[in-house]
């Protein structure tokens, strides 16, 4: 993790999904750097508390809540954000994190787990950054805490640009991921909303252990990574953080790679 330099101290930051995984990790990462952290999970409450004892257990960090949401669901969502502007006043940083893989072959997909994964990794995304900008626009500029009104960070995925049979309902709501946060920079970029969005490779998380954990798997990954390593949840963290503060306050609209170079197709260093 990276050493933290309180570049958030007086922001809150909303990072939804953030109970395990690269979600905890990054809550710790914007609590490592001074602000507050709204820590939103579905399932795991024990994952919460402890991302949630961590940082405030920590004297270097900021305070910390936990809030139960769906993100797929609208009146969730406002809670959710109704909650954090009763705790901390305000909402400073949206890190919409939350996402579910339910793999099937196309011909052989149930509508009922095509929407379910466009319903938590699209239509979430879009509800809450409705709410953030909802709340940016309400409160105001901060100049004070930084030069934007606010940030919103989308948590996206090498198949944004990667086609990924066997997962089509993912990959289509990552690129779909990809216009929405393009369309935000386009239409409130004027206001001072910078939006971006992280696209994590194979990175260390429970989701995908079935693969790393064992050498076969961890062999095979290896093979699509030119940096050969598997990233950590820190990794995503650390890019999180940067992106939050106003030391990346030019950036925007963008999407940032965080894959060792596996959106480099290393299949084709031997022509193919």
């Amino acid at each position: 993790m990276q050493k933290p330099n309180k570049r958030l101290i007086g922001q809150t930051c909303i990072v939804t999904g953030s109970s395990s995984g690269i979600g905890s990790a990054i809550a710790k990462s914007l609590g490592k750097e001074g602000a507050n952290v709204v820590i939103n999970y579905h399932s795991d409450k024990e994952g919460a508390e402890e991302t949630a004892q961590w940082i405030c257990d920590n004297e270097k960090c900021g305070q910390a809540i936990i809030v139960k949401c769906d993100v797929s669901d609208e009146a969730d969502v406002k809670r959710l954000f109704k909650t954090a502007v009763a705790t901390f006043g305000t909402v400073d940083v949206l890190v919409a994190n939350s996402g579910i893989q339910i793999d099937h072959p196309l011909h052989e997909m149930p509508l009922k787990d095509w929407k379910k994964v466009l319903g938590i990794n699209l239509t979430g995304q879009f509800l809450c950054a409705k709410e953030a900008i909802l709340e940016f626009k309400r409160r105001g500029m901060r100049k004070e805490v930084s030069n934007s009104l606010g940030k919103i960070i989308h948590m996206s995925s090498v198949h944004e640009i990667i086609p990924w049979a066997g997962h089509v309902n993912y990959a289509v709501a990552k690129g779909g991921l990809k216009m929405l946060m393009e369309t935000i920079c386009q239409e409130y970029g004027p206001e001072k909303i910078r939006c971006n969005s992280i696209a994590p490779g194979a990175i260390k998380t429970d989701i995908n252990k079935d693969v790393w954990g064992n050498e076969e798997g961890r062999e095979k990954m290896l093979k699509v990574i030119p940096y050969k390593k598997i990233g950590e949840p820190d990794d995503i963290g650390s890019v999180a953080s940067w992106l939050a503060s106003d030391e990346s306050e030019y950036i925007n609209g963008t999407t940032i790679f965080v894959d060792g170079g596996m959106t480099c197709y290393p299949g084709f260093t031997q022509n193919g």
